[in-house]
């Protein structure tokens, strides 16, 4: 295992998990440039796994200091567990799974290069026709392509004025968490759960969980880091985009 794709991810866990997500889109971005060809299946089991570990030990800290709300939250995963346990028993084709995660990340990239949205100052109770809609569809691409979807849930929990910005990490890191175990569950049930040498990037996960949830967004969110790490997602991109076509 290259030593550059351990400390990658472990910048990536600490990077996201000061956010409150999970680092999904970034863990799949760097195996994708890893030399070779790695399985759709084993990308996505790692991903998701290293996902559940990063937002739960997130989560924790978020429900430590009391900033996870339940009545925010449960209308997202109401309808994502099912989609994301579904996402995770569809058989993809390599083409399809490459095409359909190089859109996944490259909105992710956007979302990084992107003015960081603000909170705003007159919450108001996001519409649960559109929380169980929006809840579903990132559910189900949570499960089929291992993402764990909170880089787009926050935006859009922010952009409906739903939750304070620090409202919204903790209810991005219960989503994330719950979509990982559905999606998880469901490779399990099709018999695709497969692991590689996998262990030395669940220990650099954990300890990149454990850096960026004490020290926080201030010092790991800023844009010039966010940048590279957008950098990263689109040259994964233009990779995915090859194999995608080379299959076509």
């Amino acid at each position: 295992m290259p030593l550059w794709l351990i400390i990658s991810v472990l910048l990536v866990a600490a990077l996201y998990s000061s956010v409150g997500h999970g680092g999904a889109s970034g863990y799949l971005a760097c195996l994708s440039l890893v030399p070779g060809s790695i399985a759709p299946t084993q990308m996505a089991t790692t991903a998701l796994t290293l996902n559940l570990l990063v937002t739960g030990i997130g989560l924790w800290a978020f429900v430590r200091i009391g900033q996870l709300s339940g009545r925010l939250v449960w209308p997202f995963a109401l309808a994502s567990v099912p989609a994301a346990l579904l996402g995770g028993l569809t058989p993809l084709p390599l083409r399809a799974y490459s095409l359909l995660l190089a859109a996944a990340l490259l909105l992710a990239a956007v979302r990084l290069l992107a003015r960081p949205l603000q909170g705003a100052a007159a919450l108001r109770p996001t519409h649960g026709l559109v929380a169980l809609v929006s809840g579903a569809v990132i559910g189900w691409l949570s499960g089929a392509l291992g993402i764990g979807g909170g880089i787009f849930l926050s935006p859009l929990v922010l952009f409906l004025r739903g939750a304070t910005p620090r409202q919204a990490a903790a209810c991005s890191a219960c989503f994330i968490f719950v979509n990982s175990a559905a999606g998880l569950a469901g490779r399990w049930f099709k018999g695709a759960v497969e692991f590689g040498v996998w262990w030395p990037l669940v220990i650099a996960a954990a300890l990149g969980a454990l850096i960026g949830s004490r020290m926080g967004a201030g010092r790991f969110s800023s844009a010039a880091l966010n940048r590279v790490l957008a950098i990263v997602l689109l040259m994964a991109v233009v990779k995915l985009l090859k194999v995608g076509i080379a299959l076509g």
